[in-house]
């Protein structure tokens, strides 16, 4: 028996609340990217790693605000609590490894490719682990060729934010940035939701009376991410270089300071006449 499938019990208010965090995990880690390449050695694997935390807690906020709108009609469900903050910690390490090849290799075409295929997969994972995570009297079951669309759809546009973070320059050219990231991150998702069918088992019953929403069950474990993505958002205000750029002053080249003139010294006159004794028929320095 297949089950019935709603992504959007809530309506239009879960898509759009995911798409805001995406573009907020987007923006911050894009401009922490930004933001390492004129660090210092010290600083630079900070900012970085600051930066993948943030896509990934982005990506991964999305998707379960998302979820709050997911429901099958025929069967109640919860969440395996481990398997969850596992996809959290799999979009992390994997966006990280993405963002650091890029961070320290800079926009090469082989550095794109590379970290933008593994961050791309690292979303795509997070994704099917998160549901995997799914706990319900019933199995999910995909179309490949969907599956497939959504794991490009995942790698292009990681590939593409990548690019921005070291390529793009600006407030506004960084914020559409993020608003693109973000509309492609959430075609992934809902891409994905779209290869999904429902397989219920034997004896599935209707939901008990009483039963916790998605929204109930998901609000607790999105505290943590959504925690730290304001007090990312929070680092990001209170750094100038990150909101404003360079400063002028360190744009303009230093101007050169002008080498002392030499003047030269001469004996005072009065030393001179007192060490030289008159000659003949010349004037003494009292008659001058």
């Amino acid at each position: 028996m297949h089950g019935t499938v709603d992504g959007f019990s809530y309506g239009l208010v879960t898509p759009v609340v995911a798409f805001i965090m995406a573009c907020l995990g987007g923006a911050l880690g894009l401009r922490c990217t930004a933001r390492s390449l004129r660090a210092g050695r010290p600083f630079k694997a900070a900012w970085l790693a600051l930066g993948a935390t943030s896509i990934g807690s982005g990506i991964w906020t999305m998707h379960f605000i998302a979820m709050m709108g997911f429901s099958v009609h025929e069967v109640p469900f919860g969440y395996d609590r481990g398997i969850t903050f596992a996809s959290l910690a799999v979009a992390i390490v994997m966006v990280g490894i993405g963002v650091f090849i890029v961070g320290y290799r800079g926009a090469t075409p082989m550095a794109l490719v590379t970290g933008g295929t593994i961050t791309g997969l690292g979303v795509a994972t997070m994704h099917y682990l998160g549901m995997a995570g799914i706990r319900m009297n019933g199995e999910f079951q995909y179309n490949t060729v969907v599956v497939s669309i959504s794991v490009v759809i995942a790698v292009v546009a990681a590939t593409t934010a990548l690019w921005a973070a070291v390529s793009v320059r600006g407030f506004l050219a960084s914020l559409g940035a993020s608003l693109v990231m973000g509309v492609a991150v959430g075609g992934m998702h809902y891409t994905g939701m779209a290869a999904l069918s429902v397989q219920l088992h034997s004896g599935a019953v209707g939901a008990p009376a009483g039963g916790e929403s998605s929204a109930a069950l998901l609000a607790p474990m999105l505290i943590g991410p959504v925690a730290f993505l304001v007090l990312a958002g929070v680092v990001v205000m209170f750094d100038p270089l990150v909101v404003m750029g360079k400063p002028d002053w360190e744009k303009r080249p230093p101007r050169a300071i002008p080498a002392p003139r030499h003047r030269p010294s001469f004996p005072e006159r009065t030393s001179w006449a007192a060490s030289e004794p008159p000659r003949e028929g010349s004037a003494s320095p009292h008659d001058w």
